[in-house]
């Protein structure tokens, strides 16, 4: 019979804390773009681009 303090099979022992019982917004958008990471680089051109366009239009029409 197994001791109920043992380690499951792999090592780890997954105890209830704050870490993994609500993961951080921050962290699972972190690992999204180090998976996505053309996909993230991409919108981040986009976005930049976008933003300059729209700032430079902006300047011309209130000359």
């Amino acid at each position: 019979m197994e001791s109920p303090d043992l380690a499951p099979e792999g090592g780890a022992t997954l105890q209830p804390t704050e870490e993994t019982s609500k993961p951080s917004y921050v962290k699972l958008a972190m690992r999204n773009m180090v998976r996505q990471r053309g996909k993230s680089l991409q919108h981040f051109a986009l976005t930049t681009f976008g933003l300059l366009a729209m700032l430079i239009g902006l300047s011309y029409l209130t000359r």
